[in-house]
């Protein structure tokens, strides 16, 4: 299993701070204790009682949001709790036992259009995952609990994962407007039964950890980052709208060729390929001109 890390996140509410964790420590349930009395059921939450500056302790699927009392300033204090709870976790700490008593969290999914017609993007009101997946066949999709059952229907050729969202392309042997309903209602159940969506020891995960993902960054050519800086910045906020993906793949020198795999909605569609691609392409030789000549989408 990979190594837990906790990011600080600041809140509008200035006693109130967020440690956001790097996976899932709960299975799409929320929990929130005012006291150690009502923490009972958590090690994690009453271990947080002991500090005596904690009012609240709130624990979603992935973060921990502590209300503090004004005792103290969290700029004092929150290094030290954010190593406290990485530690506790990284330990195999018990966050909350099974006989915890808790409300379940309405779901709701709905369905947007992608600008490839034979995909869907089912959108739900959580994080469903903390990176992006991609699985083309129940044999490749082992790791994905979720991905496996889509695949039990005949109609699904493949299932893409990102932040709150899960966009599934089709075969042509069945319409949206006969398999749409079927397959929201089968995604709203599946989440609020608190499965698995991916598996905690997914390798996936492993792969695209923030450590690794900036080493690689730092260990490439200048012309790379910018091109990569340009993709984060402009191009994939608007791909990840239309249920897609996009991420740099290599960049030739000599040739001044780009190469970026796509992924999601936006693989397979010729139509909307092209359009990609062609809008890349004019965008990376007007921001960095001399460097780029083509760009090359391949279909991740």
């Amino acid at each position: 299993m990979s190594t837990y890390k906790i990011t600080i996140q600041n809140t509008s509410n200035p006693t109130i701070i967020k440690f956001d964790v790097n996976q899932f420590i709960t299975k799409h349930q929320n929990y929130e204790y005012n006291n150690i009395d009502e923490a009972k059921d958590s090690p994690l939450a009453q271990q947080l009682f002991y500090l005596p500056f904690v009012k609240k302790v709130y624990i979603a699927s992935n973060f921990i949001a502590i209300e503090r009392y004004n005792i103290v300033e969290w700029d004092d204090v929150k290094d030290e709790v954010a190593e406290q709870i990485e530690n506790y976790l990284n330990n195999n700490g018990v966050i909350v036992t099974e006989t915890a008593i808790t409300q379940k969290v309405p779901v709701t999914v709905y369905t947007e259009s992608t600008p490839n017609p034979a995909a869907l993007k089912f959108v739900a009101n959580k994080k469903l995952v903390t990176a992006t997946y991609e699985y083309d066949s129940i044999e490749k999709a082992k790791t994905s609990p979720l991905a496996t059952a889509l695949f039990h229907f005949p109609f699904v050729k493949n299932v893409f994962f990102d932040e709150n969202y899960i966009s599934i392309t089709k075969y042509d042997i069945s319409e949206w407007n006969d398999i749409t309903t079927e397959l929201r209602d089968f995604i709203k159940n599946y989440i609020e039964e608190g499965k698995n969506i991916i598996n905690p020891d997914a390798p996936e995960v492993i792969e695209k950890s923030t450590e690794k993902v900036e080493q690689h960054f730092e260990n490439l050519d200048t012309t790379s980052q910018e091109i990569i800086n340009i993709l984060e910045e402009y191009v994939k906020p608007a791909v990840a709208s239309d249920g897609g993906n996009i991420h740099f793949e290599s960049y030739d020198e000599p040739s001044k060729s780009v190469k970026v795999v796509l992924q999601g909605a936006c693989s397979g569609c010729p139509s909307s390929t092209f359009t990609l691609k062609n809008g890349i392409e004019n965008m990376l030789k007007e921001m960095l001109p001399g460097k780029v000549n083509t760009v090359v989408a391949l279909n991740g």
